[in-house]
């Protein structure tokens, strides 16, 4: 498998396992609840049905797509903060993040 190939691979993989991972480690005893509001987190790629080509492998989507831009990002922010969104806008920074790692990836 080339380089080309294993990027994405470990991109998706790491969309599991890092939220996984999260909720296996700051909360123990709700994890796997935890762990499914982190992973909805991925529901922001639905911006990419907006894109021609909808998947580009070797396209950076900070500041590409709209749900992938610095106010977005500040909104998710906000979301971590209170107690009943907080599993959730932490799984959407986690995903930013881990897009921006891609992104330098790239």
């Amino acid at each position: 498998m080339s380089e080309f190939e294993l990027r994405p691979l470990l991109h998706l993989l790491l969309h599991v396992l890092v939220p996984v991972a999260t909720a296996r480690l700051f909360w123990p005893k709700e994890w796997k609840r935890a762990a499914l509001w982190m992973l909805a987190g991925w529901a922001i790629d639905l911006d990419h049905l907006l894109a021609d080509p909808i998947y580009a492998p070797g396209r950076c989507s900070i500041g590409f797509h709209p749900l992938h831009t610095w106010p977005a990002m500040a909104v998710y922010g906000a979301l971590a903060i209170p107690r009943r969104t907080r599993w959730f806008g932490i799984g959407l920074l986690i995903h930013i993040a881990l897009d921006g790692i891609d992104c330098l990836w790239m």
